[in-house]
Parts: structure tokens; sequence; C-alpha cells
């Protein structure tokens, strides 16, 4: 079925082909990936836009020796293909298979984990020395694209990079986007200056460039004149101690063999860029690339079809109340660290285009974006993923919880996420945020209650945090009238004897449901910070043990909130704490994950009964 593709299982048997093959290698791998992706879903549109890029590295390079970090790591399916990966491919994002991004444990052409972004130049650099303090000639490359340009790492480490003299390689995957829109004022003023001075060897590369670099112009600015006498990207960069190369047509193979290979020869710090497509060869994911950014299975040949409307998953729960909560409030602010889409504000941003902002990828900035809002008495929404918020935590603590500002956070895929696997789970909010002064943390148990708490979080005038799941809830019927909860207080959801189950978020439903088996009590406690205290210790006085079940590590979680409270109250209770293990989790469906944790119905009796 694929002639060349089929026999090359590693990077060295790639090097045995002649660079006249390489054309229909691409291809039968692009080919390969859109078939292969249709059968497991995941990252599809950025993957196709790699694929020359990745032939040509391999190619040039002597991989593993030479170490390719990717960034952002879901750009590296074909990557994985070439190094020995092609089979597992089946499973890619299962349990016990292929993982989405890049891992050291899974292959040795991992040279580094990369799930989140803007880390590989850092992580190259510090490669690069080490070959240097080693004496070797291997190579570090950094190929970071996607939008991972736009955060403040990236360019901190350039800054370093620039004045070291190390064999380092960065290339700049361009790809016109990020996984959202991209935005900035040198993104906007480099798309201008370059529009139609293309190198001739960039001739395929499409219309729009240089859409993914970082909003950031002041970094650029050695003093205001310098700036505006800027003629060429390459400028910026070179000022940074880079030798600028580019750009380059990113789905021409010969022209990227060849730079490669001239790149390989030079001594010091190397900066390539590349112009790519994301979806290139594949027409509906070149149409609609954010479409075809993370997809679920499909028909390749007809592409993907909408799905009827379902119950709205949490995601859309909170893009609805926050164009409603607008719709109220002026004052309210909508932020996004580039994932507009993930985190539901498509909607707002079209309806509320002035009270929109997406900063792209810098968490950091996000929140003490927010915090100089709240200083001059707007609302702001931060809307962010757990995995995401803990890039911006020195932000939470010293801008906005220090000063103890109104900032509401939207603190999406708490918990397990499946497929995403460990680096992407949102296993440590409640930990990390209740420890901090001046925090209020909420874990909704369901749709509407996801709701009203953000209802309750925007009313109050102090940091707040609501946390909830990926994906659907239990299907409850949303209240469109908004009603704040009171403030620290759980209620009783059911009535037993005996045990009392303290269900935290989304843990309620699987509480419920083992109670009926058991005759337990079951709290929803609501409130991670403050806690219902007066709850605990009724319940501790009526039953002979407490359970606390979240969906969150055990170390320092709610339950140890639970223990706090009865140890301050001086009350001896027998306490059976559920929740994820300390370890990182890996990746799989989420209810067999949840099961393997002890959190599911059949989890949660197994371990009363054990316990009692």
């Amino acid at each position: 079925m694929y002639p060349l593709l089929d026999t090359i299982n590693s990077p060295t048997q790639l090097r045995e082909l002649d660079q006249k093959q390489l054309p229909q290698f691409a291809k039968e791998l692009r080919d390969f990936l859109v078939e292969s992706v249709a059968k497991t879903g995941g990252h599809l549109s950025s993957n196709l836009g790699t694929v020359e890029l990745t032939v040509a590295l391999h190619y040039i390079f002597n991989t593993p020796q030479d170490q390719l970090v990717w960034d952002v790591g879901h750009q590296t399916y074909a990557h994985k293909v070439l190094t020995g990966r092609r089979n597992g491919m089946s499973k890619l994002r299962m349990q016990g298979g292929v993982a989405g991004f890049p891992r050291r444990d899974e292959s040795e052409y991992d040279a580094f984990g990369t799930a989140h972004s803007s880390t590989s130049i850092s992580a190259a650099l510090g490669m690069a020395v080490a070959a240097q303090l080693e004496g070797t000639d291997r190579r570090a490359i950094a190929i970071i694209g996607d939008g991972a340009m736009s955060a403040g790492m990236a360019f901190e480490a350039l800054n370093n990079a620039g004045v070291m003299d190390t064999n380092l390689l960065v290339v700049l995957n361009d790809n016109d986007m990020s996984i959202s829109p991209p935005v900035g004022a040198l993104n906007n003023y480099l798309a201008k200056l370059m529009s139609g001075r293309f190198y001739a060897t960039a001739r395929r590369a499409g219309e729009k460039v240089l859409k993914v670099v970082p909003p950031v112009l002041e970094l650029a600015k050695r003093a205001e004149e310098h700036v505006k006498g800027m003629v060429t990207p390459g400028t910026l960069f070179e000022e940074f101690g880079f030798n600028y190369i580019g750009p380059i047509d990113g789905h021409d193979l010969d022209v990227l063999v060849t730079t490669l290979s001239n790149i390989k020869n030079l001594d010091g710090p190397q900066f390539l860029h590349v112009v790519t497509r994301k979806g290139a060869g594949y027409k509906v994911a070149e149409e609609n690339p954010i479409l075809y950014h993370g997809v679920g299975k499909f028909d390749p040949a007809e592409g993907i079809i909408p799905k009827p409307a379902g119950k709205p998953a949490y995601t859309q729960v909170f893009g609805d109340w926050l164009c409603d909560m607008a719709a109220k409030d002026s004052r309210l602010i909508g932020i996004t660290p580039a994932m507009r889409e993930g985190s539901g504000l498509v909607r707002f941003s079209k309806e509320y285009p002035d009270r929109y902002f997406d900063v792209g990828i810098a968490e950091q900035h996000a929140v003490t974006f927010a915090a100089g809002l709240a200083c001059d008495g707007l609302k702001p929404v931060v809307a962010i993923y757990s995995t995401f918020l803990q890039r911006a935590y020195d932000q939470l603590i010293h801008d906005v919880a220090i000063q103890d500002l109104p900032v509401v956070f939207a603190i999406d895929r708490a918990g397990l996420v499946g497929a995403d696997g460990p680096t992407h789970a949102g296993s440590f909010d409640l930990s990390y945020l209740r420890c901090i002064p001046n925090m209020i943390v909420m874990a909704p148990a369901d749709e509407n209650e996801c709701r009203q708490m953000l209802y309750t979080a925007f009313q109050l005038d102090s940091p707040t945090a609501v946390r909830y799941p990926r994906g659907v809830g239990t299907g409850a019927e949303i209240q469109e009238e908004m009603q704040a909860l009171p403030v620290g207080r759980g209620e009783i959801s059911r009535q037993g004897n005996k045990v009392a189950l303290l269900a935290f978020g989304s843990m309620l439903a699987p509480c419920l449901a083992a109670a009926e088996a058991l005759d337990a009590t079951v709290a929803n406690m609501r409130f991670v910070k403050p806690l219902d205290d007066d709850l605990v210790a009724s319940l501790a006085a009526s039953h002979d043990l407490i359970i606390t079940v979240e969906e969150n590590t055990i170390l320092g979680g709610a339950g140890s909130a639970v223990a706090e409270s009865l140890n301050s109250q001086q009350i001896s209770v027998k306490l059976l704490q559920l929740g994820l293990p300390d370890v990182f989790i890996d990746q799989g469906d989420h209810a067999q994950m949840l099961a393997d944790c002890g959190l599911d119905k059949d989890g949660i009796i197994k371990s009363v009964q054990s316990h009692l």
C-alpha cells in the first residue's frame, strides 16, 4: 500500500533513500497520517504541516545522536512514524499505546517531553551546552511553532542562547496559525513587512506569512528608531545573536534538505525560518485547520461531519454563562491564553469583541493582565485549563491573591483528561489553589451548579476559582436564572447511616450511585475553600466513617482540607481519603482511568467495605 513507507522503520533507513525519492515518501507518510488519525482521533492539521520538515530533519541530521526537540509536541506524529512507532499508531493516545506528545520513556528519538509549549529552545540550549562541555559534535535542534513563539519563555531562551557560542539550531515552523487565530502587534507588523518578500524558494508557501511570530514588540525594541528601521524579520533574531536564514518553503524538500545540509556545517546559534501550511496535503484540513486541529474518528473521504447537538459540555456551559453575564454587566472582560475554541469563548469573541482578549500562549501575562484590569474596577474572567494555570502560579499568588483582586478563574479540564495524558491532566489545582490566602475555590457537581457557581464567583470581591471537568456532566437541567450560592456551604444530597461520603465536584454522581449499595449519607461539599466546617462536624458526629472523594491528587487536596477541619475542631473520627494517587496517570479512556483509581461506583464501594 505504501511502497516506500512500508520499508522504512528508522531514520537510518530513511537516510538510505535517494533524495529524489523523498517527495514520494513524504506523500505516503502524509496519506498514512490522514488514514491513521481518522481511525483513532488526535491532532491532525498541525501534523500534516510538518511532514516534509520532519523528513528533511531526520534525513540530514544523525538522529537520535543529534537531538530534535519538538515544540509544541502535538506536531510529532510524522516523527513518531519515522522512528519505529508506525504500528503503534493504531493505539495512538490510548491506554498502553503511543502518546500524543514526545515522551522520553517512549523512544530514544524523543529527546525531550514537550506537551505544553515554548520550552524547546531552553531545553535544546541545555543539550547544546552539554554537548559542548562533553566535547562531542552532537547537534541540538529546537523545532518551535504552532503559536509557541508567542510565549515569553521562548524569548528568554533566545536572549540567553544568542550570547553562547553553542551549536544550537532553532527552526521556526511558521504555519500561519496557533490553535486559535494568531494575535499581536509584532505578528501584524511582520505580516505586512514580508508580504511579497519571500525568497524564491518559498514560492509555494501561500499568501499570508508570519502569523505566529509573537505579540511581544517590546522585546524587539533596542530603541524606537531602531525598530522603525527594521527591514526583515531576521533583524529581530539577529539582534538576539543568531544567524538568521529564511524564510524558506517548508514543503519543498529540495530546499529543506539543501538548507539543512548547509546549516549542519555552520557553527554557533542558527535560526531557520520555515513557512508551512497547517493541514497541508489534505484539502479540508487546509481550508479549516482549526476544525481539524484535534479530531475524533472520521471518514477521510468525507471529512468531519458535524454531529447533532447532545448534552452541553461544561465548556459550553461556561461559554453560554459568559455571554449571559456580559449582557448583564458591562464590566465583564473575557481572557484566554490562545484557547478560544478549547475554552468555549468563540461565541463571546463574536458577540463582545471589545471585551474579548486572546493574549497568545502567555499564561503568566494573562493572569497579570487580568490583575491590572481588576485594579481599575473591571471584572476579568480568565478561562484557562487547569494544567496551564500551573504556568502562572507566581502571578496568581503575587499579582492577584496578595492584592486580593476580584479575578474569576474558570478552570477547565480539571481532573483526568483521558487521551491527552498526564501532561494535560488537571490533577493538582485543588491542592495548589486552596493553600493560597484570599482564594475561594468551588467545584460544581453538575452543569447547572457550574453556571450558578460562575455567577457566584462573579459577584464576589476576591479571587475566585471554579474548576470543572472535561466533557459532559450528568445532564442536569440548566436554569437560565442565575442565583448566588451561599459561600462555604455544602448540602446533603442523600441521607444514610454510619458512612458519610463527602463528594467534591464531579465525584457526586459516583458517590450517589455507591451510596445506594452502602446506605451511606452523601454530601455535595461544593466549596473546597472555604470548607463547610459545620457540615463536616455534623457528619462526623452522626457517622462512624467519613470518606472524602475528589478527582484531584489526594496530597493536599479536598480530603486534606477535611482532615485539617476535623483536627482544628478537635474531632476524632475515622477518615478515608479517596482521590488520585501520587503518580502521573497515563493516557487512556477517562471512565476506565477513574475506575483504575477507584473513583467509580464499584471502586468507592470496594474501598468503603475494605476499610470497614
